[in-house]
């Protein structure tokens, strides 16, 4: 595929996805039935961007010491487990199972900042991680380098905050 595929298919994966998740979020969307096992994929998506939170890490370390190998095959395993988080993220919320925050008091504008910002810029690294991912596959190093200045640390943030996000949650899920 050529680079002007590339990014017609990444841009067309990322808002794509946006649509399913905005539609998700409205409600339009609902199960009739849901299955009890569903309940559990809050947890395992927080386990999973935990676990991607861990592999960044390892992964910039290997990179810092130039073993190339090994940072692309975490970022392979952090790809494909991001992925399963959203596939299993999308699978929770079309259930049309929404549960409200319930704290009070200061930690509530907390948990909302941290849960805007986390949505807002989980939508914005989708294409940024898919185009990295991308050109660090190709070996286009330069271009690599340039846009993981921006996707690393925001993808970071993402995971971390939503492993947060769980947390603070936790207690409200159904």
């Amino acid at each position: 595929m050529s680079d002007k595929a590339i990014f017609r298919l990444v841009w067309g994966v990322s808002v794509f996805v946006f649509v399913v998740v905005a539609l998700l979020q409205s409600g339009l969307i609902a199960w009739k039935v849901i299955p009890d096992w569903v309940f559990y994929l809050p947890k395992a998506n927080a386990m999973i961007n935990g676990t991607c939170t861990v592999l960044l890490i390892i992964s910039f370390f290997y990179i810092r010491k130039g073993n190339i190998t090994m940072h692309k095959r975490l970022n392979i395993i952090t790809f494909i487990l991001s992925s399963l988080f959203l596939v299993l993220y999308i699978i929770y919320h079309s259930t049309g199972n929404e549960a409200k925050f319930g704290g009070q008091g200061i930690i509530r504008p907390i948990y909302f900042f941290i849960l805007i910002t986390h949505i807002v810029l989980s939508a914005i690294v989708l294409p940024l991680v898919l185009f990295s991912f991308y050109r660090g596959m190709k070996m286009q190093v330069e271009k690599h380098r340039k846009l993981v200045r921006w996707s690393f640390p925001i993808w970071l943030y993402v995971t971390i905050t939503g492993v947060i996000v769980y947390l603070m949650m936790a207690p409200y899920y159904n």
